[in-house]
């Protein structure tokens, strides 16, 4: 038995005044107390004031992408021992960012897929993303086209065991050749897609950059959409029907925020052309949160140097600039993301995985304490420790 004491807590969906006192036995937790209560046989680890939590989830990530501009692209060139470095690499960066359990939404043939037991962390996988003849990341080895070879790609995938179908509904920016703002199935291929993954119990998530995009995806039936910028005629547009419609199927909706520096000159002018910048999306991720639209967590990370791996709390602090509370925003990345992943994580309460970390500071006031992680455990074992220097903290 672990005992991990702590200045307070967040649950997963609320705040635990402190101290606290997070009990973990094989592999699950036992429970959540108040006070430093001595527990018989267990090891005790004092964090000092530090805030314990969930681990960390982010949804959306690429581990087969290296975090430099252009690692889509060149993920063809990639040898089998380089692509499992780059895994690696990358869910290291996602650890030292608390990121307990991943969701892959795109590899190049399997590579993800195969090596999900192979990591400390939790990695849920789709394989490569199901896209047109030549569209959005086609070089992933996900083509498919017509509704004979849509449905076999799907059981291919459920073949393969994956957690979640994804399918891009729209072009991409990483993509040379691809409309962004525009349409790569009609209604009806996303429809077989989706009715034949549901039959064989598998969520779908698609990718929607272009308002069409994100209404067919709905009209269709999808479980969750990636980016839903909205975009047409050169901006981005987002009508009250549409959040209705989302807020309504309770459509998991991840905004892809998180960003560190610029994007490449070719891309950022892509943005301007049509009417994507980032006060746009917070203005939209707001608008759709104040609707009641259901807001998880993730940050495309590894497919660019201002996208890398290992960024969850930048995009956490997106989600507060868009006016989304800190307890909202914190549900994103731990039981709303659990919940969209399907999985018993997320939350801190009897019975459930003891994914946890502990930072520095309290994110309940203040997100930026999840840039100082001090502490993550994943399944009841510690796998990396720096206790706070200051106890006064």
């Amino acid at each position: 038995m672990l005992a991990l004491r702590a200045g307070r807590a967040f649950d997963g969906e609320r705040s635990v005044p402190g101290p606290v006192t997070v009990l973990v036995e094989d592999g699950k937790i036992k429970a959540v107390e108040q006070g430093h209560p001595d527990v018989a046989g267990a090891e005790v680890v004092d964090l000092g004031t530090a805030t314990v939590l969930p681990g960390l989830i982010d949804t959306h990530v690429h581990l087969c992408a290296d975090s430099e501009n252009g690692a889509l692209d060149r993920l063809p060139g990639f040898t089998a021992e380089h692509l499992d470095e780059v895994i690696r690499n990358g869910l290291d960066r996602h650890l030292r960012a608390g990121v307990t359990t991943v969701r892959d939404l795109g590899d190049r043939e399997w590579s993800v897929v195969e090596q999900r037991s192979k990591h400390r962390q939790r990695v849920l996988a789709s394989g490569p993303p199901i896209t047109s003849p030549r569209g959005h990341c086609w070089s992933m080895g996900g083509e498919a086209s017509g509704d004979d070879a849509l449905r076999q790609a799907v059981r291919a995938r459920a073949e393969r065991n994956v957690d979640v179908v994804k399918i891009m509904a729209s072009g991409g920016f990483a993509t040379p050749g691809t409309i962004v703002d525009d349409c790569q199935f009609t209604e009806h291929e996303l429809r077989v897609v989706v009715e034949e993954a549901h039959s064989l119990g598998l969520p779908v998530t698609a990718h929607a950059h272009s308002l069409r995009a994100v209404q067919q995806a709905v009209a269709a039936g999808v479980d969750g959409i990636e980016h839903c910028t909205c975009l047409s005629g050169g901006a981005m547009v987002v009508p009250v029907e549409l959040m209705d419609a989302l807020a309504e199927a309770d459509i998991a909706v991840c905004h892809t925020f998180g960003v560190t520096m610029e994007p490449p000159p070719h891309i950022k002018e892509a943005f301007d052309r049509m009417g994507m910048s980032m006060a746009a999306k917070i203005d939209a991720a707001g608008r759709m949160y104040d609707h009641g639209v259901r807001t998880v967590s993730g940050t495309d990370g590894g497919i660019g140097a201002g996208k890398p791996h290992g960024i969850i709390a930048h995009a956490l602090q997106d989600l507060i600039a868009a006016g989304i509370p800190n307890i909202a925003v914190l549900a994103s990345a731990t039981s709303q993301a659990a919940r969209a992943c399907g999985v018993s994580k997320g939350v801190l309460k009897p019975g459930w995985d003891a994914d946890v970390i502990a930072v520095r500071g309290n994110p309940v006031r203040d997100i930026t304490a999840l840039h100082h992680v001090t502490t993550v455990v994943i399944g009841g074992q510690i796998v990396t420790t720096v206790l706070p220097t200051d106890r006064r903290e």
